[in-house]
């Protein structure tokens, strides 16, 4: 009863969302304003929401995602399809034929160009619904029993019968509003974009645009003005915009390739503008072929235009920001810019790979990328790995042997999986002092790991290697031992990744994933980095306790017993879930709030959150945004929100129209670790974490939290924002 009842409200959502998705938008309000708008002709409005109940039952009862149909993927064509059906045919029995086999049409033309359009990575936009209006415009025309409708002739009547004088004044007063024609028809193009003429349907469509988002309301701004001065730049006929309001094309295109497919920023501004006179040809000379047959050019050239863009964007060897592609589709332009700015500056997302430290223990990068030394020009992205004590030496006694150094003899691990590419072996060890330059590199291991990613570990102990050529080894397995072989006068490890697999290779530059930074008595996590000379390292050493809390895994139900100022002993039960994409998060069973995260075994990191800001959830994914699943004193964990995880106000709205452009809203996320304690019997950590929006110096927002973790289980969870203390802790299930 209970998935019956989700999977009704799953296909409303997909009803509703069918409108929207005209705009690329989940927005339910700019939903709502476009259901509305359909019906200002009745029977426009109902062979609409005819059309997309018949896609997406067909949908449904064939058995496709029902992600899919409840976000309007396979309803929008459909809805545009019934729109002009309704608006240019009488009602009747064969009217409403027409109007579902159609509509039935169109859906299957919809999933034949998601498929050939998917291969290439490219959305299927209104080709469908182009196709489909066109095919069945040209058949009706042998439909006898098929009446053409006469309501727009007789339009005054019209509305003087449905309102009455009141409704005709109203009608006269929106006509006569002082505004300048291109504002005028910017309105009646985007009302026309659902076979609507009339002012005020544009007027409710661009406050909904507002509504949905700054940047989409924007950009439809700058697409059309942009065009509407152009036409009158080169002399074209306005009248192609004004009367048959093919504006919308140029709004389409500025909202799908400035924010929907494309990261809103200054170069996708600029793209919207250099497409216009693009978009104008097409435009032009698509309505000369199409009128022998006697058709519109409904919206070809915005199908056109933005295809041949997306495509064109995939050839590209480098300026990959300029513009931007979204990876990741929120249909929002604010969440996307603000989303994926985030995960940039969070995650090398360029390095795909994680490459991490290959040594266990404190070790001191004694010569990083562009050396004293050596690591110059093509070999210049290396490093260079030594221990040394607290006072700066390497070495014990008097150091003339190679077995004082500290690093000496010291275990090498692979520094990720991979396949053992090359060995170079059985080259002695130098005397301090002395190096071997007929052995540059002296005893030597290469492993490969992905596509032109490979890792190089030279200057090995003789006798000391582990692997074989050919074999397979898992990330942090001993390989081998730290030497003094080669071109090394003093006892280290030299390592470096690079693109081919022999030795003597040019070095690449590339990151070192999750390893902890030493600062005097402070310690800093980093995600991703490049240590410099003389930075202390180490790799990330699993806590138990800390790793046994955070290792969240599907079917997994946790509990927690909340009590605040306001409720006392509530129970909130949160499941851990995986999607199709294999994504996990959690989720709240009374809010259904989710929270997606990864673990990498070494960091737990949420990285987006969707639903209710007021469940214990939310507080949850602010207080352990990121959080190091090994325990060390005085470590600070530093990151950055995306601006998306704060509730909206004023400011936030006006800074969505300054975002692609610049941020002046500021998000701090950091971590404490304060104490641990472990006996014979149980272990306990303690971690303080705040939460911050900043304009400028001034808190918008501000939480801090406190997380108390016994033996892996959330035995305190404390938080405080808004004067409000939230008290939480896990219990049995």
């Amino acid at each position: 009863m209970q998935n019956t009842e989700k999977n009704g409200i799953l296909f409303l959502e997909g009803m509703l969302y069918s409108y929207s998705q005209v705009f690329f938008s989940k927005n339910k309000i700019l939903a709502f304003i476009i259901l509305a708008i359909t019906f200002f002709d009745w029977l426009a409005g109902m062979s609409g929401l005819i059309a997309v109940l018949t896609a997406n039952l067909a949908a449904t009862i064939i058995g496709f995602k029902r992600n899919y149909i409840s976000q309007g993927f396979y309803g929008f064509n459909s809805l545009l399809v019934g729109l002009g059906i309704g608006m240019f045919y009488q009602a009747g029995f064969p009217f409403f034929a027409v109007l579902v086999f159609a509509s039935l049409f169109t859906f299957f033309l919809t999933i034949w160009l998601e498929g050939f359009l998917g291969k290439y990575g490219l959305p299927y936009l209104s080709w469908p619904f182009l196709l489909a209006i066109w095919m069945v415009s040209l058949a009706t025309r042998e439909f006898t029993a098929l009446d053409i409708s006469d309501r727009g002739v007789f339009l005054l009547n019209e509305i003087y019968r449905y309102g009455g004088i009141n409704m005709l004044n109203l009608y006269y007063w929106f006509n006569d509003l002082p505004l300048h024609p291109a504002v005028f028809t910017y309105f009646k193009s985007l009302a026309a974009i659902f076979f609507q003429y009339h002012v005020l349907a544009g007027i409710l469509i661009a406050l909904g645009l507002l509504v949905f988002s700054r940047i989409a309301f924007l950009l439809s701004l700058l697409g059309f003005f942009s065009a509407y001065y152009f036409y009158y730049l080169i002399g074209a006929q306005l009248t192609d915009l004004s009367y048959s309001y093919i504006g919308f094309n140029f709004i389409l295109t500025a909202i799908a390739l400035g924010g929907i497919f494309i990261i809103p920023s200054r170069y996708s501004f600029l793209w919207v503008l250099l497409l216009t006179p693009i978009l104008s040809i097409v435009i032009i000379s698509g309505s000369a072929v199409l009128q022998y047959l006697q058709l519109p050019t409904y919206s070809l050239a915005f199908n056109i235009v933005v295809l041949l863009f997306l495509y064109m964007l995939k050839f590209r060897e480098r300026n990959y920001y300029k513009p931007e592609m979204v990876a990741a589709q929120y249909f929002s332009p604010e969440q996307n810019l603000y989303n994926q700015k985030n995960y940039q500056s969070r995650f090398d997302v360029l390095s795909h790979f994680q490459i991490y430290l290959p040594v266990m223990g404190n070790w001191t990068i004694t010569q990083a990328h562009d050396g004293e030394h050596t690591h110059k020009e093509d070999w210049k992205h290396a490093f260079d790995f030594e221990i040394t004590d607290e006072q700066g030496l390497k070495y014990e006694t008097n150091g003339f042997e190679a077995k004082d150094y500290f690093c000496f003899g010291q275990v090498v691990l692979a520094p990720a999986d991979g396949v053992v590419q090359e060995i170079q072996e059985g080259i002695p060890d130098n005397k301090i002092g002395e190096m071997n330059l007929n052995n540059n590199w002296g005893n030597t291991i290469i492993i490969h790991h992905a596509n032109k990613l490979y890792t190089k570990l030279s200057h090995l102990k003789i006798g000391s290697i582990k692997v074989a050529k050919g074999s397979f080894v898992k990330k942090g397995e001993i390989i081998a031992a730290v030497g003094n072989s080669g071109r090394s006068p003093l006892p280290h490890l030299h390592f470096q990744v690079q693109e081919e697999p022999f030795i003597g290779a040019k070095t690449k530059d590339y990151p070192i994933a999750n390893y902890i930074l030493h600062q005097g008595e402070k310690r800093n996590l980093v995600t991703y980095g490049k240590p410099k000379t003389n930075d202390v390292v180490c790799g990330i050493s699993k806590t138990n306790t800390l790793a046994k809390a955070f290792n969240f895994v599907p079917g997994q139900t946790i509990r927690f017993e909340l009590s605040s100022g306001h409720q006392q002993n509530l129970t909130v039960d949160w499941e851990v879930k995986s999607d199709m994409y294999n994504s996990t998060y959690i989720v709240c069973k009374s809010t259904d709030a989710k929270a997606y995260f990864i673990n990498d075994g070494s960091i737990f990191s949420f990285i987006h959150f969707s639903g209710s800001k007021d469940s214990l959830l939310y507080q949850f994914y602010l207080a352990a945004y990121k959080v190091s699943l090994g325990y060390y004193h005085k470590l600070e964990v530093l990151d950055t929100f995306p601006l998306t995880a704060f509730k909206t106000g004023v400011i936030r709205f006006l800074h969505d129209f300054a975002a692609p452009f610049h941020f002046f809203l500021k998000s701090k996320f950091k971590l404490n670790y304060l104490k641990f304690e472990d006996d014979l019997s149980t272990s306990t950590a303690h971690l303080t974490s705040e939460a911050v929006l900043l304009f400028r110096s001034k808190k918008l927002y501000f939480s801090k939290a406190n997380l108390i973790i016994t033996d892996g289980r959330f035995v305190q969870f404390e938080v405080f924002v808004d004067n409000i203390k939230l008290f939480a802790r896990e219990v049995a299930v």
